[in-house]
């Protein structure tokens, strides 16, 4: 008799799926049937431990991701199991605030920002401190606000009720970010960084909600740990610590979202943080053939950051990995289109089976140009995101504020379709909104005599969302939608656009309600149905059956799986970014080098590499081929295309640019010796921008020098040992033991909030000693929980 839960793994595969206790990493190479592994083990504990699936939480990174799992799990063990814990990580952190926030007196229905409502509130932000985009852009602005939630302690200030009104700063970001927060807090607003940073904030404040989910956390399983955040990391470790079965899998060779957050250490370092783990290679390779795999290996061996792994399969050679060099654009995208055609004519197959990859968007305008001309049907993705489409979003702020009435649906739709309301109505209105303390509907409907306010189109907005509020109480959220889009004018607005794309696109939308409906067999809540919708993406809704070959970029292409790859555009300084270098050094060369790897790894039968000649206008050079391609031995791939000695010649300058310097790195509190400024101490340490501060004695100045500065080295003062600020300093030889050396950084000053009751847990990992799983209860929970001997190493 058959096992449909084991049948068909290899060895490595069986191992992680039987290995269900205590702390394990997987690490699971490109095609190595990760996905199968992950949801048989789920699976596994399910059936075959008998474990309640609702005690069992796996987290991944995508709904798409999320949904495929639970699909396959549910074709293991059959669809009667609650899989809902089988799901993203913002997806479980919507859940635990829908049960948790109250306690730091937010309403459960708050609202959950997407990137175009944090648009809405920058708009209202840029014009209230009267500055544009030559100040500052939307997507400056949003990076610098992700990056201080991370490494800022903004949640007291919000939570204890603080305004930044008063607060005197000269820098422009920090006047944009404060009134951001302001403006959250006044909707009860939640971005996507503040589901993580409110879910672990609440467990590390509240010893009794912490207790209560890590005695439900009986499993939990990291999909792409490689990608976890340092918030993302401290979440799942903290839920684990009573019972202790942590499962990571990933591979930090694909780790391409450093630069959101991601930190592959923990990851490649799982072992050193848990020394009792065990440890599994997966490197059974299904997907690619051997000369595919052998230009993947050959790369990727380069990087530092890594857990060694060579992939292997068992499929015949293939075909030859081919390099083109065009003297242009032009050349090389004909070129490209005449291959396809080629490949269409010999291997009988499909456009949809061919899929054309580049780093950066603007490498396809040439593509496109070259298969238009060519008759070769063609579809992009990674437009504009489904939910983020401006019809779609009209529809779902007008179905957001007739349930919670806030600031940012009511900025969007108030004049839209207009209704004669400009820019001084909206001032009072604001104005009276701040005054007495109301949203902007509430203020509207109590000051609608106000002169400025009783106009005939303030009227008739007051009037739509009184009918439509009625209207839900007794409609299904579908057939709600239809008279939101008659009532509301927004149907006909479409329809005098001659806009067919947006009406489509709505009554995809209104199918998709159905089906939801159909699936629930019951109603659906409003109010869930925003929370969840928030999270979606484009590539949920993505229509995969059409002929016609694929365009995206790499980082989109992540998790899937193409017969034939050409990766475009493979140029030094598009491939690897000069732009990512720049800002982060040689952190971005790997990054950019893993991009390549995962560019490789999605080919199934053939690989193409293109680029060409001319000039480059992003680094303001002559193009030449990107440095990765000569990282490659050439017995490993067929080039196409004469490269000449000038040509080999340029394309070793940033090589040795780059890799030149020091490769030791020092400590805060060492003692240095530079050329020119002579002796001086390290005072920071900035990996992000590969960077330390050093106060040099005798010119009494602070410093930036980089890392790879060759004429900096670390000399020893016995006289100021002594004196050493920081005692472990002597130790911070490399990255390791400066983390090690380092404070807590969740630790957090919570005394001044009035209702709060602070964990005395703020570290992170379990000291060796862990106590035995087969003893704990409620009460050892909470003494492991605030066990004092603890390590923290934050990468």
């Amino acid at each position: 008799m058959t096992d449909p839960i084991l049948e068909n793994l290899n060895q490595k595969q069986l191992q992680a799926v039987k290995t269900t206790e205590g702390y394990v990493r997987v690490i699971a190479g490109a095609g190595s049937g990760k996905t199968k592994a992950l949801t048989s083990r789920f699976a596994y504990i399910v059936d075959r431990l008998g474990i309640n699936s609702s005690n069992i939480l796996c987290v991944t990174f995508t709904n798409k991701a999320a949904q495929e799992m639970k699909k396959r799990v549910k074709m293991l063990i059959g669809d009667t199991y609650d899989v809902s814990l089988i799901t993203t990580y913002h997806g479980f952190c919507v859940r635990f605030l829908r049960e948790e926030i109250n306690k730091i007196q937010y309403p459960k229905n708050f609202i959950i920002l997407d990137a175009e409502d944090q648009k809405t509130i920058l708009r209202e932000v840029f014009n209230e401190l009267d500055i544009n985009s030559k100040n500052l852009t939307f997507k400056q602005v949003l990076q610098f606000i992700s990056k201080s939630k991370g490494t800022s302690d903004y949640l007291s200030y919000i939570l204890a009720n603080k305004s930044f009104e008063d607060e005197k700063t000269d820098n422009l970001s920090l006047k944009v970010f404060h009134k951001y927060l302001d403006k959250q807090k006044r909707n009860y607003a939640l971005d996507f960084d503040d589901l993580i940073h409110f879910t672990v904030y609440i467990l590390t404040t509240y010893n009794e909600v912490l207790v209560k989910w890590q005695q439900n956390m009986h499993y939990i399983q990291v999909d792409e740990a490689q990608d976890s955040s340092d918030s993302q990391f401290e979440l799942v470790e903290m839920l684990s610590r009573i019972h202790q079965n942590l499962f990571v899998v990933g591979d930090p060779d694909q780790t391409i979202y450093e630069w959101r957050g991601a930190k592959p250490e923990y990851l490649v370092d799982f072992d050193k943080m848990f020394p009792n783990c065990e440890t599994i290679i997966m490197n059974q390779n299904y997907r690619s053939t051997p000369n595919i795999l052998k230009v993947g290996n050959h790369i990727i061996k380069n990087n530092k950051i890594r857990v060694d792994k060579d992939m292997i399969t068992e499929k015949p050679e293939g075909v030859e990995v081919v390099h083109f060099h065009g003297k242009n654009d032009f050349e090389e995208s004909l070129w490209v289109a005449s291959e396809i055609k080629q490949i269409l004519k010999t291997e009988k197959a499909n456009y949809s089976d061919i899929t054309i990859l580049y780093r950066a968007n603007h490498i396809s305008r040439n593509i496109e140009q070259s298969l238009i001309k060519e008759n070769i049907p063609y579809t992009i993705f990674g437009g504009v995101k489904f939910f983020e489409r401006k019809e779609i979003k009209d529809v779902l702020s007008l179905l957001r504020l007739i349930v919670t009435g806030d600031n940012i649906s009511f900025l969007r739709m108030f004049n839209h379709p207009s209704r004669g309301l400009g820019k001084k109505f909206i001032e009072r209105l604001s104005y009276l909104g701040r005054e007495q303390n109301l949203s902007l509907l509430k203020t509207l409907e109590q000051n609608s005599t106000d002169k400025e306010l009783a106009k005939k189109g303030a009227a008739e907005f007051l009037g739509l969302i009184a009918e439509l509020k009625e209207l839900a109480k007794t409609k299904s959220i579908s057939d709600l939608v239809k008279e939101i889009l008659e009532r509301s004018g927004l149907t006909a607005l479409y329809r005098k656009d001659g806009d067919e794309d947006r009406l489509e696109n709505i009554r995809e939308l209104v199918s998709s309600m159905l089906l939801l409906e159909k699936e629930n067999k019951e109603p659906v809540n409003v109010e869930e149905y925003l929370q969840e919708i928030a999270l979606y993406t484009d590539l949920d809704t993505h229509n995969e059956n059409q002929d016609k070959v694929k365009l995206m970029t790499i980082h989109i292409s992540k998790g899937l799986e193409f017969p034939y790859v050409f990766l475009c555009g493979f140029t030094e300084g598009v491939l690897p970014s000069a732009l990512s270098i720049k800002e982060r050094r040689s952190r971005a060369i790997e990054e950019e080098r893993r991009l390549t790897y995962v560019a490789v790894t999605r080919a199934e039968k053939r690989f193409y590499i293109t680029d060409s000649e001319g000039y480059n206008f992003t680094t303001g050079l002559n193009k030449y081929p990107s440095r990765f391609l000569f990282e490659i031995s050439e017995e490993f791939y067929i080039r196409k295309g004469k490269l000449s000695p000038e040509i080999l010649q340029a394309s070793k300058v940033p090589v040795r640019n780059s890799d030149s310097g020091n490769n030791e790195l020092l400590g805060v509190g060492d003692l240095v010796l530079h050329e020119v400024f002579k002796k001086g101490r390290i005072k920071a340490v900035n990996l992000d921008k590969n960077q330390y501060t050093i106060d040099f004695f005798e010119i009494g100045k602070e410093k930036p020098i980089d890392f790879n500065f060759r004429f900096l080295k670390k000399i020893t003062d016995d006289s100021s040992a002594a004196s050493n600020e920081n005692a472990d300093t002597d130790t911070a030889q490399d990255l390791q033991s400066y983390l090690k050396s380092q404070k807590n950084p969740f630790e957090k000053n919570i005394n001044e909030l009035s209702d709060a009751k602070p964990s005395e847990d703020q570290q992170l990992i379990e000291d060796d000693k862990a106590v035995p799983r087969e003893n704990l209860s409620s009460d050892t929970a909470t003494d492991t929980a605030i066990s004092k001997n603890k390590k923290w190493w934050k990468f």
